[in-house]
């Protein structure tokens, strides 16, 4: 169709039922608008079947069976055995039944969407076909995902390997588990592995783990994985997959030199990339970026008027969070161009890595700061001094704050602790509403709670930007009030 059509089927089409696709759907049917979201798998997309819900399920469980151990070590309960590993895997599965129905195809109908599961694409940017039905819509978002990226390696193919898509197949823990990758996926995985008695071995091509992260935050990860057995390996490079003598083996490159690690399964976790395929973008000239996300303006619009695309299809982060945040403003945007529109704000995306402890961020990180030449200075609060966690016997961890050199005002900051996501909550308020460090100081906290934390980072900053003469003037006072 190369022209607009006089009358519009629906005012929007989305394409895809993940995170920012719900979100995006359920907006607009609020706002009164005709919406059609078309799904071509399962309903909730990564999130819900192979994302957040399954990995965060299984962590808690791992969590849980570490505990049993650490509590059989003192006499306090029995030792966890290979039941309590299978029930591990059987309760990620039953996470995902009961958050389920919070994503269903029922329930955005009963919200006022119109569901239909099939495969989409784009005809024209006002022509959708839904397996085999056309409909007409005024705008559409992609909403398609993401899906893991494996790695063009030899003999890969022949040693079954997992990815974060078919991982949650497995009924209980290999034995041996080699993991390809080091950034959050990997070090998630290793460690809940490692917990549920897995023999880990984590490769990571880098210098050091989670790379996105604060140099502090990397070793502490690194020191963590390690205390739980995990055998990590930076510096290595996979370079080949065999089956040799019966046993799955991988050639590791590193100095030079190979290596050779024997393993039972092999988790793939070295990034993901957008799904732009298949849904008619490429023959309407839909630009995308070097990195393969569909290129869009601030507004989330691509290159081809009246389609917009948001979540991990558009980049340029890979958060649940982010995809909704995103969701919602393409939604909007699509449905009130060109009268209002609305820019989602970039700045401050909170990320979280679910180890123990967590390990949380938002804003800048020091190597961006000096990268682009921005002047600032760091306060660094030790966990191991917080009464809250010297109670939980949970003191490793940190509070690093990044403020503008001889203010307040926050550029960044790095929480590492066992409620580290709870915790980047208020920085990230302050941050939003341009509140200063001191304010964390100001505001009244519960105790004991690991939020104190961010309270005493506040303290810090402020001891240090006391004026010099500030002491001396005080001290004078109260020796002249003191007659």
């Amino acid at each position: 169709m190369n022209t607009k059509p006089k009358r519009f089927d629906r005012n929007l089409v989305v394409i895809g039922a993940g995170s920012a696709g719900l979100v995006s759907a359920l907006v607009a049917a609020e706002l009164g608008a005709s919406v059609t979201l078309a799904e071509a798998g399962t309903m909730g997309g990564d999130c819900l079947n192979t994302g957040c819900v399954p990995s965060k399920a299984l962590i808690h469980a791992a969590h849980l069976v570490h505990a049993a151990h650490q509590a059989a070590s003192m006499g306090l309960l029995p030792t966890p055995g290979p039941a309590d590993t299978r029930a591990a895997f059987a309760h990620l599965r039953s996470a995902i039944q009961v958050v389920a129905p919070h994503d269903s195809a029922e329930r955005f109908r009963a919200l006022g969407v119109d569901v239909r599961h099939g495969h989409a694409r784009i005809l024209s940017p006002h022509e959708v076909d839904i397996g085999g039905d056309v409909l007409t819509t005024r705008a559409i978002i992609v909403a398609s995902g993401a899906a893991p990226s494996v790695p063009d390696l030899p003999g890969l193919s022949d040693v079954a390997p997992l990815t974060s898509e078919t991982l949650w197949h497995l009924e209980e823990a290999p034995r041996r588990l080699l993991i390809l990758g080091g950034g959050p996926i990997g070090s998630e995985l290793a460690q809940a592995f490692a917990r549920l008695g897995s023999s880990v071995t984590l490769i990571q091509r880098g210098p050091r783990l989670l790379e996105r992260e604060e140099e502090e935050a990397s070793a502490l990860a690194r020191s963590v994985l390690e205390r739980d057995g995990v055998r990590v390996l930076t510096g290595h490079h996979a370079v080949a997959a065999r089956i040799a003598g019966g046993e799955r083996q991988m050639i590791v490159r590193h100095a030079g030199g190979e290596n050779i690690l024997g393993f039972d399964r092999v988790l793939v976790a070295t990034g993901r990339k957008a799904r732009t395929t298949g849904f008619g973008l490429a023959e309407l000239g839909v630009a995308l970026r070097s990195d393969g996300t569909i290129a869009t303006s601030p507004w989330l619009e691509t290159s081809v008027p009246g389609i917009y695309a948001c979540g991990d299809v558009a980049g340029p982060w890979q958060f649940t969070h982010a995809a909704g945040h995103q969701g919602w403003h393409a939604a909007v945007n699509a449905l009130f161009r060109p009268f209002h529109r609305i820019r989602p704000d970039r700045a401050i995306m909170p990320a979280v890595t679910y180890l123990a402890p967590e390990i949380g961020r938002a804003g800048m990180s020091e190597r961006a700061l000096r990268e682009q030449g921005t002047a600032y200075e760091a306060t660094f609060h030790d966990l191991a001094e917080l009464d809250r966690a010297i109670a939980d016997d949970a003191r490793e961890g940190f509070v690093k704050v990044l403020t503008a050199r001889g203010k307040d005002r926050i550029l960044g900051v790095t929480i590492a602790a066992p409620r580290a996501g709870e915790m980047l909550g208020q920085v990230v308020l302050a941050m939003q509403n341009g509140l200063g460090l001191k304010s964390l100081l100001s505001l009244v906290h519960a105790y004991p709670t690991y939020t104190e934390a961010t309270r005493d980072a506040g303290g810090q900053w402020r001891r240090r930007h006391v004026p010099g003469w500030a002491p001396g003037l005080m001290r004078a006072f109260h020796h002249w009030r003191r007659g």
